[in-house]
């Protein structure tokens, strides 16, 4: 037999089977992550916009801007560059007319138009490790205006038909194509702050037609158009006169029903029959009878009587007095207003006929010091195709108003709302009025801004002017 020989075996050291380890962890502590590989540290950056559609004016100043929140897993937000890569039509807005300011995971998207149209842009964010992500913000430019750099637009709706101040640079205004009041900041474009739809409170089930508002301390009165709809047809709705009370002001004002009365329209016409339907309201409010008529009957300013809080001067777009070219304009007081928004029968003052130049009453506003501004316009026009005017006025029956201000003509929209009056005294007081551009084509397409499907694209122009 033979024998057999061991192989010898060489036995390490646990310390030195252990260095290769022990080495790893300590390159890892002072490595830290970045040791990983990169590319699986972070995921694609996300880009989300706070609004997808964008209106904007050419040669306007501070247009309506988006936000656009950016994010990217594994990676800080400071990060991430955001820029625009592309524009569907660059005659409207190029890449080079978008502006992104802020930082981190915020920023804000500005748009500078270059003529009027739509242009789709998109919109990327990159980050370090070069991954990306696009979005597209649709983008609408309506044409220049006339009185650009005074000019804002308050957008979410374009049919802005009566406003009251809400303090501290904030506008309460009426919208005639719905019965949602919203609240605008009126020193700057944008979307409003707050709204309200009242159509439950008011019970109606179609729009009321707001075209006259005026304050008493914290109580706003409105008033519908009281007239028939386009079509000369009756709808009640329209026959309103209601309340709301304010509370707070500026950007923290709140809004509350009061009460509503759906009589006035009818009180109206019993009162011109008894009198010898000196103005034909009976006539003009017939079935088939359009509201929009020289001898037509249509409702569009509301204000109080001077030192009164109940009588109130409803201002009529139609009809003039006499009904033909170069007729007065026709104002009928509403001696107990309070009560008739409670539903309590109308009484009526005597009538007061205005020469404004063969124009009618769009809006009437009065000040703390009684002093009146009357915006006069054609009752016929639904834009700025014909004249406008501002006049001054003391409120008082049998003295006749001076005109202060031609308005601008030509641009869209018409004038539809006075906010407040200025000292009428002091040379150089500033009045804010605001456009209803409902009818008008804003983008070149041929589709009225009421009918545009975005609200961000609807929009009403606010305008400052100085009174001599």
């Amino acid at each position: 037999m033979c024998s057999r020989r061991r192989k010898a075996v060489t036995v390490r050291p646990l310390a030195s089977r252990l260095l290769p380890t022990a080495t790893a962890v300590a390159l890892l502590a002072v490595l830290g992550p970045a040791a990983t590989v990169h590319a699986a540290s972070t995921g694609t950056p996300t880009i989300k916009l706070s609004a997808a559609y964008l209106s904007g004016a050419v040669g306007a100043t501070g247009d309506p801007v988006v936000t656009v929140t950016v994010a990217q897993s594994g990676a800080d937000a400071s990060g991430l560059t955001v820029t625009a890569s592309k524009s569907s039509r660059s005659t409207v807005a190029g890449t080079g007319d978008v502006r992104v300011t802020g930082s981190g995971g915020s920023r804000t998207i500005a748009v500078t138009a270059r003529a009027q149209g739509y242009a789709d842009l998109t919109l990327k964010v990159t980050g370090a490790d070069g991954k990306s992500a696009t979005t597209t913000l649709h983008y609408a430019a309506s044409p220049a205006v006339q009185r650009s750099a005074d000019a804002r637009y308050l957008t979410g709706a374009s049919d802005a038909s009566a406003a009251v101040d809400a303090g501290g640079g904030y506008v309460l205004v009426a919208n005639d194509e719905d019965n949602t009041l919203r609240l605008y900041d009126g020193s700057a474009s944008g979307a409003p702050v707050k709204s309200w739809n009242l159509s439950s409170a008011l019970g109606a089930a179609k729009e009321v037609d707001i075209e006259g508002a005026a304050r008493v301390g914290n109580t706003v009165y409105w008033t519908g158009s009281l007239g028939n709809n386009k079509d000369g047809e009756y709808k009640a709705d329209r026959n309103t006169v209601f309340t709301t009370t304010l509370s707070g002001s500026g950007a923290a004002t709140s809004v509350a029903f009061g009460s509503a009365g759906h009589k006035l329209r009818d009180d109206l016409v019993a009162w011109d029959k008894a009198n010898g339907n000196r103005y034909g309201f009976a006539a003009a409010t017939a079935d088939g009878q359009t509201p929009k008529q020289v001898d037509g009957f249509n409702v569009e300013g509301l204000e109080f009587a001077p030192g009164s809080t109940t009588t109130a001067y409803v201002g009529f777009r139609a009809p003039l007095v006499p009904p033909s070219s170069g007729g007065k304009a026709l104002i009928v007081p509403v001696t107990n207003i309070d009560q008739v928004v409670r539903g309590t029968k109308a009484t009526f003052g005597t009538p007061v006929e205005l020469d404004l130049g063969g124009l009618s009453v769009r809006d009437l506003r009065r000040n703390d010091q009684g002093q009146y501004l009357i915006l006069a316009g054609s009752w016929a026009a639904e834009d700025n195709s014909a004249p406008y005017a501002l006049y001054r006025w003391d409120g008082v029956a049998g003295h006749q108003p001076v005109k202060a201000l031609d308005l601008p003509t030509a641009d869209a929209g018409g004038w539809e709302s006075v906010v407040s009056v200025p000292d009428l005294d002091v040379s150089g007081g500033r009045v804010q009025l605001i456009t209803d551009d409902g009818s008008a084509d804003l983008y070149g397409d041929g589709t009225e801004a009421k009918d545009l499907s975005h609200p961000e694209w609807q929009k009403s122009r606010s305008t400052v002017f100085t009174l001599g």
